[in-house]
């Protein structure tokens, strides 16, 4: 009971903090606060308040439901479990190997096998996506997919998670100035992304050991950071329904693996 009780109080928290300040965002973007506007400096900045509240209400639910519970004692414990680094190199391997198939099968299927940016892009990018994506999985990765996983298994727990993953984002097409409000994303081909990609952290999570939140971490971060600069290639529908159905092949293959061995 206890642990379906801090799934549902981690659930609950998440989601007031990030409808509300969406909702905040959405208001007064009538009035030309926006994120990421760089004509206005002070109405960025003060659109990127309750911004930065939003992309991180699943790792501050995580830390004060967590603590709530006893489950942790202070935020320096918190940070300790979320950044534990130490570990062989077969999780890194395997984040590598995701992130290579799933952007590699879309360039394939690409019609235009063309990036947007650089690839040193990616490494420039990797400190501002722990912030805005990263940090996403000190939540749902230390909290809410691994008690699911408890209670209704590895795929089904997957699933869950990614519907809530799903209702979590749906503020970001209506908050002015992002790239989901401005069209660039397609909502059907984002939703099977947020699936899929659930299956995938599943089993990072339990191919890495004691490390395995700040594998999630690390994964999430370096799929934004890639998506910076294959984004254009990933909005088709026949790269997404291959790439995503290989994750989870790849995903299901490995914990079947683990499982039997």
């Amino acid at each position: 009971m206890i642990d379906k009780k801090i799934a549902g109080q981690f659930t609950v928290v998440t989601f007031v903090l990030a409808y509300a300040t969406a909702g905040i965002l959405i208001f007064f973007g009538q009035f030309g606060y926006r994120v990421y506007n760089f004509t206005n400096t002070f109405k960025q900045f003060a659109a990127n308040i309750p911004f930065a509240i939003y992309i991180l209400s699943p790792a501050i639910a995580s830390y004060f439901v967590l603590k709530k519970n006893k489950r942790i004692t202070c935020l320096i414990e918190w940070l300790k479990n979320v950044f534990y680094v130490k570990n062989n190199c077969f999780p890194y391997l395997f984040i590598v190997l995701g992130l290579v198939m799933y952007f590699g099968i879309h360039l394939v299927v690409s019609d235009h096998a063309l990036t947007e940016f650089p690839f040193y892009i990616f490494l420039l990018s990797l400190p501002g996506n722990l912030i805005i994506g990263g940090l996403e999985e000190s939540g749902w990765m230390y909290v809410l997919q691994p008690l699911l996983d408890k209670k209704y298994g590895y795929i089904l727990s997957s699933v869950f998670t990614g519907v809530i993953w799903i209702f979590w984002h749906i503020p970001l097409f209506f908050i002015p100035g992002t790239n989901h409000e401005y069209g660039l994303i397609n909502f059907g081909m984002f939703a099977v992304q947020c699936i899929a990609l659930r299956f995938f952290f599943g089993a990072v999570y339990k191919v890495s050991g004691k490390s395995c939140i700040f594998m999630c971490v690390l994964f999430h971060t370096m799929f934004n950071a890639a998506s910076t600069i294959f984004g254009t290639i990933t909005m088709n529908w026949t790269g997404t329904i291959v790439a995503n159905a290989a994750i989870i092949f790849v995903s299901i293959t490995t914990i079947k693996i683990l499982s039997d061995g």
